[in-house]
């Protein structure tokens, strides 16, 4: 009987059973280096390229993953994620057989998957290129079936099983709102209609204006799905620093409670407020129906420690209703951007009924335009 290549390590330190991998099985540190890593997993990895040693693999029926648990999976069968994202954004392409170490997380994408993580250790799906890994429930119409992995077991060390939340960088605060004093800084929220909406070019295109008339602005993403496009885009437009959710141990955002949600808001902001900076730019992911983003959108902390919004739509009519919505919360939309501005009817659709700006993306690089945003 033939036995997988990442299988041999784990047989060498444990005779007695020859196939699979059993609760307590001792992971040689050739087996874990080799192992791809995801980018949700990032923190964890450094631990592991410092000291490799003293980690097992938990499995079994008895073991119950939870959000943000780091699980070492192999890759069954590829679909839609041909590529994982590394620790530092590189794309490494899957080949069927990998073993790759990611991160348990709901998922909520509507142009992609909707996914949650199953009570056990059944295969399951990598329904993101940053690491996480669920149980696909639904899927959109043109994208691709999942890529398919099966846990081999949960990352454990000396102190139980690896939790994102226990090695990462940053910790929440208290779930107070920050007070406000005249050395705070402008903080800028962007949201948006739904999922591709242009949230995330907004806010580097914010990003970029700001710096550009000489201030200094630090940006961050407070809800969504674990991945590094979004905040090294924000580090290349010219903030000086980037956080997001993943920085407090979180590999997405989706079904957690909302005082959570909002203690990773506030823990953001004031992170991101440090002496010297004069903007901080916030991204909050998904439309304004998602579950999570509307519940914090209405809670009144949102307007105390959001100054003003620009708002992100792929058309006319959901900027229309985008603003409504904000407005009748009390948040206060300063100017509309996104998709639908790469159509000049969209535009003029949007204009002939709103009361507020309707900007090209591209133009807030600008400085003299996004002072006027200011």
């Amino acid at each position: 009987m033939s036995v997988p290549t990442g299988q041999i390590d784990t047989i060498a330190a444990n005779p007695v059973r020859a196939i699979g991998v059993p609760s307590g099985t001792v992971l040689a540190p050739t087996r874990l280096r080799r192992a791809k890593k995801a980018y949700t997993t990032r923190s964890v990895a450094a631990r592991i390229d410092g000291s490799p040693r003293g980690y097992t693999l938990l499995d079994g029926p008895d073991v119950t993953p939870r959000p943000g648990d780091v699980v070492l999976a192999r890759i069954e069968e590829i679909g839609m994620h041909t590529r994982l994202e590394s620790p530092v954004s590189r794309r490494q392409t899957l080949f069927v057989g990998d073993e790759v170490l990611v991160a348990y997380g709901h998922r909520y994408a509507p142009d992609q998957f909707e996914a949650e993580v199953p009570g056990d250790l059944r295969p399951v799906h990598l329904v993101a290129a940053g690491g996480v890994a669920a149980l696909a429930t639904a899927k959109h119409a043109r994208v691709a079936d999942p890529t398919a992995v099966r846990p081999l077991g949960l990352l454990a060390d000396a102190h139980g099983v690896v939790n994102l939340d226990r090695f990462a960088p940053r910790r929440l605060g208290a779930e107070t709102a920050p007070h406000r004093t005249g050395g705070r800084p402008t903080v800028i929220g962007v949201l948006g209609t739904s999922m591709n909406s242009g949230k995330s070019t907004t806010v580097a295109s914010l990003i970029r204006g700001l710096v550009r008339s000489g201030l200094r602005v630090t940006a961050g993403k407070a809800t969504g799905t674990g991945a590094g496009g979004d905040p090294n885009g924000f580090a290349d437009a010219g903030a000086s620093q980037v956080l997001d959710f993943t920085d407090f141990g979180f590999p997405t955002t989706f079904r957690l409670a909302h005082e959570q949600v909002r203690a990773i808001l506030l823990s953001l902001i004031d992170e991101l407020s440090v002496p010297g900076i004069d903007v901080v730019v916030v991204e909050i992911a998904d439309g304004l129906y998602q579950h999570e983003t509307s519940n914090l959108v209405a809670d009144p902390v949102f307007p105390r420690v959001v100054d003003r919004v620009v708002f992100a739509a792929d058309g006319a009519a959901g900027a229309v209703g985008g603003v409504g919505l904000l407005r009748e919360r009390g948040v206060p939309v300063t100017a509309v951007s996104g998709v639908l501005t790469s159509a000049p009817l969209a535009m003029r659709e949007a204009r002939s009924v709103l009361d507020v700006p309707v900007i090209e993306t591209a133009a807030l690089r600008e400085p003299d335009v996004v002072r006027a945003v200011l």
